[in-house]
């Protein structure tokens, strides 16, 4: 197993990697800006480095620095999390290149994946089924812009290669607006992520997101372990996520994650990944894979059982996967309410010393957070400050616990979206399940 691992990220997430490690018996090194003195993990940690100033440029995104935190503490391996430098290709390469474990796939995979263009042609040659669209990039030939727009019908959606996250795109109603709105995005696209290359998409009006969580060892084995459905979003951004998927049948979960996990052992992925899809229909179409550990993974390791942070761990250390497929039983139903320090109305993030703070109990909840009373949540960083996640025999049950704990949760000092997930649970639609990723903002009037 690996000796001693350098986490290189914050909050909850670098508490996250931190227990896992202990439980493994690996020697942890928490890097931290200078306004994360005081961060739980970093409490907690062997050994800690200060790395920068608040600025995560300055710090998290620090290159250098955190490959030379490793070295003066003799670490043999880097954790990113997720966010800040988790999906960078170039951090992958160099802390290999640098004599260090990269925890997550090469970086040629990272890289694959992160240009769009290049994973859906991926996912189509291994068989995971794909929205409709231009395969391929679009060039300047208006005629043949057109062509490919009638071909896959309106609406389109224009899309960045290099875009994530909700940003660089484009929907497309008739074919008045198509080329303008291709120019448009391709000179944002080259702005915001330095590559103009854009694709073309067949529009789904009401789709669901759902998306499938998957293992891989890099040496010819992968699995999966069912989907979660992650549709609550407001501008792009999930609010709510569950596991399994409403509605999702045991032999639909199946037959994609049997493509997934063939698609991983193709490009010979490593390490945990998520598979996202658009869902309409009874159709799954992808999108894109996050080449890292997911926010919402809880809700996958409470119907499952497995601790998806200590899979990675293992793998990273050169070991085959510990589970087969046949291992993996999705059992019961979890559900996870991200708490942001922000105004439950205007979203406007709320940063400030959190003066009281209780963690919600009682069977199947669990809290996963760095928060305790006296922490300042500083301004630098995303407005995320926990994960309350409820698990139950049945959905019902875990709603019905979610209610309780959020009504147990005390945060005092600093606005949350408490509230706004309270309104959620209580929401009829919701309850039902299946609403599309169009729901929230609508009900919020957005």
């Amino acid at each position: 197993m690996l000796d001693k691992v350098v986490i290189a990220n914050r909050g909850e997430i670098a508490l996250r990697i931190l227990r896992a490690c202990k439980e493994l018996g690996i020697k942890t090194v928490a890097v931290h800006s200078t306004a994360d003195r005081e961060l739980k993990h970093v409490l907690l940690a062997d050994e800690t480095v200060c790395i920068g100033k608040p600025a995560a440029t300055e710090s998290y995104l620090d290159i250098p620095r955190i490959i030379a935190a490793a070295e003066v503490t003799d670490a043999v391996a880097i954790h990113p999390g997720y966010g800040f430098l988790s999906e960078n290709a170039e951090f992958s390469e160099i802390v290999e290149r640098s004599g260090f474990v990269f925890i997550g796939p090469k970086a040629d995979t990272i890289r694959m994946m992160g240009d769009k263009v290049e994973a859906i042609r991926a996912m189509k040659k291994a068989g995971v089924p794909c929205v409709p669209g231009s395969d391929g990039p679009l060039d300047d030939d208006k005629e043949r812009n057109i062509s490919i727009a009638k071909r896959i019908g309106y609406p389109v959606i224009i899309k960045a290669a290099g875009g994530g996250g909700g940003r660089g795109m484009r929907v497309v109603r008739n074919e008045s607006e198509l080329n303008s709105s291709i120019s448009l995005t391709r000179a944002e696209a080259a702005a915001a992520f330095n590559n103009s290359i854009v694709y073309m998409e067949k529009y789904l009006e009401n789709p669901r997101h759902v998306e499938v969580q998957i293992l891989s060892d890099g040496q010819g084995n992968a699995i999966h372990l069912g989907e979660r459905d992650c549709s609550m979003q407001r501008r792009h951004q999930k609010v709510v996520e569950e596991a399994p998927a409403p509605g999702i049948t045991a032999d639909m979960r199946k037959a994609i994650g049997e493509r997934c996990t063939r698609a991983c052992i193709e490009i010979e992925y490593r390490g945990a990944g998520t598979f996202e899809f658009l869902y309409e229909n009874g159709e799954f179409y992808f999108i894109e894979m996050n080449t890292r550990i997911q926010v919402e993974h809880p809700v996958t390791e409470m119907v499952t059982g497995i601790d998806l942070i200590k899979e990675q761990l293992r793998i990273a250390a050169g070991h085959p996967l510990s589970i087969a497929q046949s291992d993996i039983r999705v059992a019961g139903h979890a559900i996870e309410c991200r708490i942001n320090a922000e105004d439950a109305e205007t979203f406007i993030p709320s940063p400030g010393k959190v003066t009281r703070f209780h963690a919600p109990g009682g069977l199947g909840i669990r809290w996963d957070s760095h928060l305790y009373t006296g922490y300042t949540v500083p301004p630098y960083y995303d407005s995320m400050i926990g994960k309350l996640i409820t698990y139950g025999e049945n959905r019902d049950i875990a709603i019905a616990r979610m209610k309780n704990a959020l009504s147990e949760l005390v945060i005092e000092g600093i606005k949350t979206n408490i509230s706004l997930q309270q309104l959620i649970m209580e929401d009829e639609n919701f309850q039902h399940g299946g609403a599309n990723i169009h729901y929230l903002e609508k009900k919020l009037g957005l």
